[in-house]
């Protein structure tokens, strides 16, 4: 006879009892516990004020599981059950921090409030189910102290984030957004955008047929975007130059690339030739214009000497692929 399969069994909250509740308390806190240090962890380097806040909600989350297991041992003794989240119907699966690396701010202060919220309604039904008026209490006790816990995450802040630091972690996080999304998107935009000049008009002048040009643009967009996504992908793991996950920017560096040669292409579906060549030009101006936005924007390059740049090479490719096509 086949066994069954236990992991799959769980347990109604309402059907929990005493001990088990208080056992699924430790567990919760512990649980909580190991995330705040895991979110101080990630956020140490980059956001080194913002990780000893959280290494702080860590210390008071150990006090909370430490008073549980006291009341357990008196009320129930030693051995405490293993009761896990997962085994109890109606708590809300969490992604693991180790799987959602690099952390952001904003993500980890929505998770951390997350959390708070439903610890504190976990506290709140179990208080209401037991008897035991010492149980009760300190479930009451914690139901309270988890209600504060995101205030006192606010005061935390407040106190360790004094406005030149939250001005240093605003910077860092400008600086990370650059390194890992903004470069190897802008250096795809342009590879995009420019290198598949020359082989669009070249094709188009030489063969005076909208549908010719956009077979090769759009083979010469797609071509580049797989071969600039696995350099890209390739070129480093992060690891050193905080430059985030090789394959998330070797997709944004790809994606761009292929969006880059595509923008000038998709105007030669116009049947009329001469319409299409003009259209495709003014995409081309315009995406020269984006670029050299992107490079003031973000890269803090002068705007006249992004514009210099930008245009020179795009028009020493345009040029090259007028040349070759006309001959």
């Amino acid at each position: 006879m086949k066994a069954p399969f236990l992991g799959t069994a769980v347990k109604s909250f309402d059907k929990l009892s005493e001990q088990e509740i208080l056992a699924l308390a430790i567990s919760l806190e512990e649980e909580d516990e190991r995330v705040y240090a895991d979110f101080a962890d990630g956020l140490k380097q980059s956001f080194p004020a913002t990780a000893s806040v959280f290494a702080q909600m860590r210390e008071e989350e150990s006090g909370h599981r430490n008073r549980l297991i006291d009341l357990y041992r008196q009320k129930f003794g030693e051995h405490i059950p293993l009761v896990r989240r997962q085994d109890v119907k109606g708590f809300v699966q969490r992604k693991p921090v180790w799987l959602i690396r690099p952390l952001g701010l904003d993500a980890v202060r929505k998770q951390a409030s997350a959390m708070e919220v439903e610890t504190r309604r976990f506290y709140e039904r179990a208080a209401a189910r037991t008897e035991d008026a010492s149980i009760r209490q300190l479930l009451d006790d914690l139901a309270q102290e988890e209600r504060t816990h995101e205030d006192r995450a606010q005061e935390l802040t407040t106190e360790k984030l004094h406005p030149e630091v939250v001005e240093d972690e605003e910077r860092a996080r400008r600086r990370l957004f650059v390194l890992q999304i903004v470069q190897p998107g802008l250096a795809g935009l342009m590879d995009g955008s420019v290198s598949t000049l020359a082989p669009v008009f070249a094709a188009a002048l030489a063969t005076r047929n909208s549908w010719d040009a956009f077979l090769v643009g759009m083979a010469a967009s797609l071509g580049a975007g797989i071969s600039m996504g696995f350099a890209e992908a390739l070129s480093d793991d992060g690891s050193l130059t905080g430059r985030g996950h090789p394959w998330v920017r070797g997709l944004v560096c790809g994606a761009m690339t292929t969006v880059g040669g595509i923008g000038h292409t998709l105007p030669f579906l116009i049947s009329n030739f001469q319409a299409a060549f003009i259209i495709s030009f003014i995409v081309v101006l315009i995406e020269l214009g984006i670029i050299t936005w992107i490079r003031h924007r973000y890269m803090e390059t002068p705007p006249l000497s992004a514009a210099v740049q930008v245009l020179i090479g795009g028009g020493l490719v345009f040029a090259a692929g007028v040349l070759i096509g006309s001959s």
